[in-house]
């Protein structure tokens, strides 16, 4: 406990009245980290997501459990449940999806700083021999990271400090209440089978294993930095307009070559990318070796990897569509809703304040264009959107879909969600238009 209140202490800020949103399945793991939380502030407002995944009948009960235990306590109870999978069948994948959209969701709608969630050390371990099982990525290969910096916010998990006997410790003197999750047990889960078969042995070796774990996952984390610092010095000189050069590419070291695929393909698959695995990579590198001028590979979530002579690259055909729309009232678009608003609080990227005489009427909201270039708001000069999307990590597949608000000129006023234009005018300046875009699970 000593590890987990010094992190807490001096990695992270949890001040007085500061926001936070907790992944409550109800479970002990949940529980200890909620209870633990509350102690270390108790002036933390608390925002407790839970999600019912609809596989088991005692999911229902588990439900009202954790929304009276926070009705009682004090803290925000919020909730999900996933109606259907697709094809009627329950995906892990989608079911990860699914959730962690809704955790986002509710961290943007409470302004948080932080996503806790209750990930142990004994999870660590589990999800390191996983991955060198099945094969993954450097950086998968570190298994689950202590904190993980998403664009507005970050992912916290300080149990990974505790075994999950010491867990338990912590919920039995404490006198918490807590649900059990019997699908745990089911040896027709592959985790199940690391857990209960595999980590007893590696305990009664090393009864302090999980620090040797997590000793060896922050080594990973910090190779793995090493190699995208000289990554960051290539990337764009290899990986041009979304396409790999593959003379350039070949030119490098083979670790080089792989760290520049496993950069590449996170672009495309996002958060995604811990489904993927070391063999797949090493198909679509065979690609750039292939003799052949011009060939294509399937790969997971509809993408196809395609190799054009010297060019190899990834796309998703069904999400390259172009759209452009007037934006009158509201325009709702793939993964969002551009909306007219009479009056907004908000600062950030997600909206901008317009005034009509600097611009030419109507407004439109469309898809990317060959040679699209923003002025950045105090910035001199203009700037590529296509190298907005590359700095700000924007998936491959999600680059062809993103908005652009224009004026009837083409004059770039927006990138919603990531840049504001020098037309933008301050919240106290002169303005009579206000648009405001609310993404996907926002």
């Amino acid at each position: 406990m000593n590890e987990l209140n010094d992190f807490l202490k001096n990695e992270i800020d949890l001040s007085d009245n500061s926001i936070i949103v907790i992944g409550l399945s109800g479970g002990p793991d949940s529980m200890a980290l909620l209870n633990i939380l509350s102690k270390f502030n108790s002036n933390l407002k608390i925002v407790c997501a839970h999600v019912h995944h609809n596989l088991r009948k005692e999911s229902d009960m588990e439900k009202i459990f954790v929304e009276e235990y926070c009705q009682k306590n004090g803290y925000i109870f919020e909730f999900l449940k996933i109606e259907e999978y697709k094809n009627n069948k329950f995906s892990e994948e989608e079911a990860r999806r699914i959730r962690y959209d809704f955790f986002e969701s509710l961290v943007y709608k409470y302004n948080a700083k932080y996503l806790f969630t209750a990930h142990h050390g004994d999870d660590l371990i589990e999800t390191v021999l996983m991955r060198l099982t099945r094969g993954s990525t450097l950086k998968g290969y570190s298994g689950i990271s202590t904190i993980t910096k998403k664009e507005r916010y970050e992912i916290i998990r300080p149990l990974i400090f505790l075994t999950k006997d010491e867990v338990m410790n912590y919920i039995n003197d404490n006198h918490i209440p807590y649900v059990v999750d019997n699908s745990n047990t089911s040896l027709k889960y592959t985790r199940n089978r690391y857990r209960a078969q595999i980590l007893p042995i590696l305990k009664k070796e090393n009864p302090i294993v999980h620090q040797k774990f997590y000793k060896y996952s922050k080594m990973i984390e910090q190779y793995d930095d090493f190699v995208n610092k000289y990554v960051d010095n290539i990337y764009n000189k290899i990986v041009i307009d979304g396409k790999i050069y593959i003379d350039k590419f070949t030119c490098e070291e083979k670790l080089i070559r792989h760290a520049i695929l496993e950069r590449y393909i996170y672009f495309i698959y996002g958060d995604d990318i811990v489904f993927w695995d070391d063999m797949k990579t090493e198909l679509f590198q065979k690609m750039a070796y292939d003799l052949k001028p011009n060939i294509s590979l399937d790969f997971p979530n509809n993408i196809k990897g395609i190799k054009e002579y010297n060019l190899l690259y990834m796309i998703k055909p069904d999400t390259s569509e172009e759209y452009e729309y007037e934006i009158k009232d509201k325009v709702e678009l793939k993964d969002g809703i551009i909306e007219k608003v009479s009056e907004s609080n908000e600062t950030d990227n997600y909206v901008t304040y317009l005034n009509s005489s600097d611009i030419k009427l109507p407004i439109y909201v469309r898809t990317i264009k060959n040679g699209d270039k923003i002025t950045i708001k105090n910035m001199q000069g203009t700037k590529k959107i296509k190298d907005i999307f590359i700095n700000e990590k924007i998936p491959m597949i999600k680059r062809k879909i993103w908005p652009i608000v224009v004026d009837s000129q083409n004059n770039v006023l927006w990138i919603p969600g990531l840049k504001k234009s020098k037309f933008d005018s301050q919240k106290t300046g002169k303005y009579d238009i206000i648009l405001k875009y609310y993404y996907e699970g926002r």
